[in-house]
């Protein structure tokens, strides 16, 4: 049966938007450039107290996707956590992220699952879920290495790393070289962006920091820059608009991104399109496969005085910074990641 119509099948928490749902929608416009029709199916999403995570993916199962309002959908495609447990029999499966709390944030302090009464079970139950319904897909894709990884380490599961362009790649341009690094995103605790504010503390250049994202808690950045005595040095810009956001990666001495273990990590490719170094994590997970360190950036420990010679190694050094923004641009170019051939993927592995 020839494929026309799409149901993409995602998750989403109202009133938050980022990385994963500039992907959902980079895949539906793809899909209508194709000449597919492609809508998108999205629940809302509640993970406490932990019973609402298992009707959340109950809630999935009892939904019938087969047809909407008297057209066949022809196909599936499910992104996130408990989206992917969706019932059809032609499914081909996209893993953003699985519910990571029930894998690799378990017991760090990014999660908050461990912290009930109930949580090994929910944990469980999450797994055993995952195990039973991303296998009847006919083909199971990751975001990156890094999302394969560990559906295959936690749950055995094979899948295929599919790699696609970062939302602003065609406006992404090299300016001036600037004496500050940029950290767009926004600011929470998993995207640790104290430790770029600690190292500023630490470091022997002038090196700036400007920071741009929203957060709830702003006042507790703005501590953090007068506790560690950068107030000079560091910009927080909160929400910025998108020509502002373009300039800033292109004027940049450099990009900084030190999430704790990324699914993908726009701002690293971002970062590079923009012909700018990048400084990532060691544990930085996705944030990370694009980079090898000394050559597009800086792959540094995930602590203050290691950043702080990265970031004055590319301060004092700018012919060296140039040449690596430079390497980074050219290897993201020369992979040459694009819609299309997601599409094309998608497609054939659907039969």
């Amino acid at each position: 049966m020839p494929i026309r119509n799409i149901l993409i099948c995602n998750t989403q928490v109202p009133f938050t938007t980022g990385g994963a749902e500039s992907h959902v929608e980079g895949l539906r416009r793809a899909f209508v450039a194709a000449g597919y029709n492609a809508e998108v199916a999205a629940l809302p999403f509640k993970w406490y107290p932990p019973s609402e995570i298992m009707r959340g993916a109950l809630a999935w199962r009892m939904l019938d996707v087969t047809e909407a309002n008297g057209k066949p959908i022809d196909l599936v495609v499910g992104m996130k956590f408990p989206a992917y447990t969706v019932a059809h029999p032609r499914k081909v499966l996209w893993v953003i992220h699985q519910y990571r709390s029930a894998y690799n944030l378990w017991g760090t302090p990014f999660d908050d699952l461990s912290t009930y009464p109930d949580g090994a079970r929910v944990r469980d139950l999450v797994r055993h879920c995952d195990e039973r319904f991303i296998p009847e897909a006919r083909k199971v894709f990751a975001n990156s290495r890094t999302v394969a990884e560990r559906m295959l380490r936690y749950n055995r599961i094979e899948s295929e790393p599919l790699y696609h362009p970062p939302p602003r790649a065609g406006s992404l341009r090299a300016g001036a070289q600037g004496d500050y690094v940029f950290y767009p995103s926004r600011l929470e605790p998993q995207k640790r962006q104290e430790l770029l504010l600690e190292a500023l503390s630490f470091t022997r250049t002038p090196v700036r920091a400007v920071l741009a994202g929203s957060a709830q808690e702003m006042s507790h950045y703005e501590s953090l820059v007068k506790q560690f005595g950068v107030g000079g040095r560091v910009e927080l810009r909160g929400f910025v608009a998108e020509e502002e956001l373009l300039g800033l990666y292109a004027n940049a001495l450099a990009v900084c991104y030190l999430p704790f273990d990324e699914d993908y990590g726009y701002v690293t490719l971002e970062g590079m399109l923009s012909s700018k170094p990048v400084v990532v994590p060691r544990d930085g997970g996705g944030a990370t496969e694009f980079v090898e360190h000394g050559s597009e950036g800086f792959v540094s420990d995930p602590d203050p005085r290691a950043l702080a010679e990265c970031l004055d190694q590319l301060y004092a050094d700018r012919e060296r910074s140039r040449r690596m923004g430079e390497r980074g641009r050219e290897k993201l170019l020369s992979m040459n990641l694009s819609w299309e051939n997601v599409v094309e993927k998608i497609i054939n592995a659907a039969g």
